[in-house]
Parts: C-alpha cells; structure tokens; sequence
C-alpha cells in the first residue's frame, strides 16, 4: 500500500486547507489530498484532521458528498440555527430511550439545525430541574459541534461561540422571566 501527496488541491469542491464538516465528527480541515493503492486499484482521499479530538480521518473523494461530508454553513444558516435555539422546546412523549436515539441521530446527521434543536430541546436553565446524566451529555455533545461550526463560520473561539449559543437559549420563551416571576410570586405569599 503506497500513499502519495497530490499536487492538485481542490476535488468534488473542497480543498485542502479548508474547513468542512464531517457528519459524525462536526468540523475538521482538510489538510491534504492522498493517493493510495489499496488491493492494486489507486485511491484517491481526503486527508481530514480534527485537531479537537486529536484525531486524523481518511475518506475517499468519490465517497465523500455521499457520506454527507459539506462545506461550513453560511452565516445566515447559523443565524437561522441560533433563532432555532430561542424557540420552545419541543419534546415528544416518548420513552428516554427512543428520544436519546433520536437525539443522537440529529448530533450525527451533520446538520446545524438539528444540532440546534437537541440543544433547545434538552437546555434546562438555572431554576428548571436537574437534567440525568444521559440528557447532558447528549446536550454537552450538541452544544459542542453546534458551537465548533458557527466558531468556524464566525471566526471566533469556542468559547465565544458557546457563549453565543446561551446568549441565544436565554431568550427563549420562559426561560430568563421565570426566575423573577418566582421571586414575585414568593413575595406576595409572604405579605399575605
């Protein structure tokens, strides 16, 4: 099996130095277009680098858009996302089970708006009930690939997208008014 660099840099549309999204990985750069000879037939693949999870992928060109590997979303999809994030969350009346695997299908699917839907679906404020531990990791892992995206269309950090991203769940509905309505409530109760 030898592997050699391509002098060409640009294939089905993406090219190395770019960053892209991978659907079950969120984003990473591609960092070089291979060869390879693989049972005597030459390969050609992408060279993806996820320098987060310090970890390295290899996909082939001609695979690639099938897998559902794309482009970072534009600015105005993240912008659609983050409004996503402010609206109510919708949750089905279903086992935990089933929801976590829906949830988790979403994470994986690559796309931002349904990324940004767990997010809405499993945010819990301040003064909302705990979430289990299998609600927040699924939301921790959302959150995550959503805010690694907009860093990326955003030019921004990590950190500031995230902050981007709460910025946006507090203006939800309920969710930055309760807590003052509760204090107002308490208040009246003692003066009565």
């Amino acid at each position: 099996m030898t592997t050699q660099q391509k002098k060409s840099s640009t294939r089905q549309g993406f090219k190395t130095g770019e960053a892209i999204v991978y659907p079950a990985h969120g984003v990473g750069t591609i960092t070089a277009i291979e060869e390879q000879e693989v049972a005597g037939m030459k390969l050609e693949l992408f060279v993806i680098d996820f320098e987060k999870d310090k970890m390295r992928l290899k996909v082939p060109v001609t695979k690639a858009v099938a897998i559902g590997m794309r482009k970072l979303s534009e600015t105005d999809f993240v912008d659609r996302a983050l409004k996503v994030v402010q609206g109510k969350a919708r949750v089905k009346r279903t086992m935990w089970s089933r929801r976590a695997q829906e949830y988790d299908q979403k994470i994986n699917s690559g796309d931002l708006i349904s990324i940004a839907e767990v997010v809405r679906d499993l945010y819990r404020a301040e003064h909302q009930p705990e979430q289990s531990y299998s609600e927040r990791q699924l939301y921790e892992a959302a959150l995550d690939r959503m805010a690694r995206e907009i860093a990326a269309v955003n030019k921004m950090s990590e950190t500031e997208a995230v902050r981007l991203v709460e910025v946006n769940l507090a203006k939800g509905p309920k969710r930055g008014k309760t807590v003052e309505e509760e204090d107002t409530h308490e208040e009246e109760e003692e003066a009565a």
